[in-house]
């Protein structure tokens, strides 16, 4: 991983290359220059466009040729370099350079612009120190989650668990952590990442939130805990229950003065949900069930005689076509006079209900014939319907849209994709899909009840237009928006507030020059303009990480430690107490920003600036247990710690973090020890 920093105040500089000079391998030269290094580059022709206009001033030296060639590769320095960054938008280009690097320095970290898993792989097993990553792949979760419109900022699966990141504005009614110090939420399911209250701006660091804090109706919390089932797929799993609680909410709520309301609502509403044969039939329907009744009546009352079995069955002879059956000699078996007596207006009554039924069977096969033409359609075209509500609508389907439909489908988010060409049957058979002109098929899908609308397209102004034609019709739509360049990014993004614009590039290039560096990174999200990386870390002898608390990791990094696996253990701690030290051959995933994965690259930890003024323990047992619990916070020796608690009172001579300290102390007061926290300044050591 990472060796510490060199005594020599002069750091020497790492050297690296990166291949391909188009969006995505500009945004890597800037993030790798963050990290103050040494960096060269090759195209194979003199880019005319710079998106990131420092670019040329950042580069050490500039190649013009063909990467794969080693001439080429030895020129820009390929045998002095950490690590070289293969991002041609020519995949097979950049896998053969990557060969070529290999052959010329076999200790060259290889990252590649691949979408060839298996591929990648076998190549990863037999290259050794080789990564591979697709930036559609990368950038397709951030559109996701973008779009999903709930307080989950991040979803990301660990060992099998998956973990949510959420950002909840505290209520009245949050019981779990209105009025409670912020210290106390966090549990072996979750941790807190950062806590603003009302009148503070969002915070830089994912670790400079105050413990001792008391959480306030209107503050903001962002934690990351397990997600025991997805809270938003919930609406769709519980369909049935839902319909069935609307129907009773429905009956209840009909009164004596409400009720020609109620069914004219109830009326309205299911005429609105059918297709037109499907109205024709209800309305058909319900006018056969009135004249089945009044016929019922009818002959009920001209014909006292006859059994009420009687009078229903005549009717139903009737409405099926059996009027000459009726009337051609058939009598009742108590009828007092021959059927020929029957008044006209009750024949006439009659005849009309025979007309009336012989159009209800054609109704009937109506519907018929149309579901069977439904169904085979279907059977060709298996796609579902579009959904009628809070449903994602994704315009342009390639790579990216596609990857972005699948994380939704995940997900259990309903959606439907629009597309200007036909896509290949097998291409995401399960979301429904309109093929054609943008603007028209805008009307077909249900925009103006729709979630979010995600646009992807590889126009950025067609984005943009169609992007407003779609706020114009919804505006409480979420809408996000793809842009290519990252200055039409900064430019809009100002003038349109209600829309968010993604630099898929951007959030791609962070991965690729982490991934540089020896992390591997495993998923991302956004917090407060910042990309959080879920980074892994394999600790070696020598790395900055060796032989550190949790604690010091999290607190002189700003990073926060959420998996923790010992060497040569089975088992992992998720969500860790931070008094583990880490030693060589252990494993820790970190959700951690790219400032703080720059520092841990370089060893930089932030300062200690509080120590604890410990002034007496309450019992004999206080001071054998307070040497214990200064042991497991501050990481000193056993012997240290009862040479102190013996010569009380007195100020620990060891700076600690305000996390550390402040832990310190509520242990420290748990068994009888009274101390307090000392602020110490700027000028305590760190290391």
């Amino acid at each position: 991983m990472h060796p510490p920093p060199s005594n020599n105040p002069k750091k020497t500089q790492d050297l690296f290359l990166v291949c391909g000079l188009q969006s995505l391998g500009q945004h890597c030269v800037a993030v790798l220059k963050e990290y103050d290094v040494k960096v060269n580059a090759i195209d194979d022709v003199q880019p005319e466009h710079w998106e990131v206009p420092e670019v040329p001033s950042l580069l050490e030296k500039l190649i013009i040729g063909d990467c794969r060639k080693p001439c080429v590769l030895e020129q820009a320095g390929i045998k002095q370099c950490r690590s070289i960054l293969l991002v041609t938008r020519n995949e097979r280009i950049n896998i053969e350079a990557a060969f070529a690097a290999r052959r010329l320095n076999p200790h060259v970290r290889l990252i590649v612009r691949s979408d060839k898993q298996n591929f990648n792989k076998l190549l990863s097993e037999n290259l050794g120190n080789f990564l591979a990553f697709e930036p559609t792949h990368l950038s397709a979760h951030a559109f996701a989650l973008a779009s999903l419109g709930s307080e989950a900022i991040g979803y990301f699966t660990l060992e099998g668990q998956l973990l949510q990141v959420i950002k909840h504005q505290v209520q009245a009614k949050d019981s779990w952590c209105n009025g409670k110090p912020v210290h106390r939420l966090n549990l072996t399911t979750r941790r807190i990442l950062s806590h603003t209250t009302v009148s503070s701006d969002p915070l830089k660091e994912l670790f400079g939130w105050n413990p001792e804090a008391e959480v306030q109706v209107g503050d903001t919390l962002v934690y990351i805990d397990v997600a025991y089932e997805l809270a938003f797929s919930e609406q769709y799993t519980n369909k049935s229950y839902r319909q069935r609680w609307q129907w009773q909410e429905f009956l209840q709520g009909i009164t004596a003065k409400n009720f020609k309301q109620k069914i004219l609502q109830f009326w309205q509403s299911y005429y609105r949900s059918q297709n037109q044969i499907r109205r024709i039939a209800t309305i058909y329907g319900i006018t056969v069930l009135i004249l089945w009744f009044v016929g019922i009546i009818l002959y009920r009352l001209y014909y006292p005689d006859i059994t009420l079995q009687e009078a229903f069955y005549a009717t139903a002879v009737l409405l099926l076509g059996g009027y000459g059956d009726l009337f051609g000699g058939v009598e009742f078996r108590s009828q007092s006079e021959p059927s020929d007596h029957i008044p006209w207006w009750l024949r006439f009554f009659s005849l009309g209900l025979t007309l009336i039924g012989q159009a209800f069977v054609g109704v009937l096969y109506a519907l018929v014939t149309d579901a069977l033409v439904t169904s085979r359609f279907q059977f060709f075209n298996s796609r579902p319907p579009i959904p009628q509500r809070n449903h994602v609508v994704i315009i342009g389907l390639n790579r990216l849209g596609q990857k972005v439909a699948a994380l939704l489908q995940e997900l259990n988010q309903p959606l439907v994709g629009i597309h200007t060409t036909a896509l290949d049957p097998g291409t995401l058979p399960d979301i429904p899909l309109i093929i054609g002109n943008t603007n028209e098929a805008l009307a077909k899908v249900n925009l103006s009840l729709a979630k979010s609308i995600i646009l992807v397209g590889d126009d950025n102004m067609e984005n943009l237009e169609i992007g407003l034609m779609a706020h114009a019709i919804n505006p409480a739509t979420s809408l996000i928006i793809r842009s290519q360049d990252r200055h039409f990014s900064d430019n809009i993004a100002p003038l349109f507030p209600y829309a968010q614009v993604l630099c898929g590039a951007a959030l791609s290039a962070e991965v690729f020059a982490c991934a540089a560096f020896g992390e591997n990174v495993l998923s991302l999200f956004h917090l407060s303009e910042q990309i959080v990386m879920v980074t892994e870390y394999k600790i070696e002898e020598g790395d900055t990480l060796n032989g550190l608390l949790l604690s010091e990791i999290a607190s002189g990094y700003s990073v926060v430690p959420i998996l923790y696996h010992k060497y040569r253990r089975d088992n992992y701690s998720l969500m860790p107490w931070y008094d583990v030290k880490l030693y060589a051959g252990d494993r820790l995933i970190v959700l951690a920003t790219s400032s703080s994965l720059q520092r841990i690259e370089w060893g930089e930890m932030l300062p200690r600036l509080w120590q604890v003024e410990i002034e007496k323990a309450l019992t004999t047992n206080a001071i054998i247990y307070g040497a214990e619990e200064i042991v497991l916070i501050t990481g000193c020796s056993l012997a240290t710690a009862r040479q102190w608690m013996n010569n009380l009172p007195g100020v620990l001579p060891i700076p600690l973090y305000k996390h550390q300290a402040q832990r310190l102390v509520r242990a420290l007061t748990k068994i009888q020890v009274l101390a307090n926290v000392i602020f110490i300044g700027q000028n305590s050591s760190s290391t």
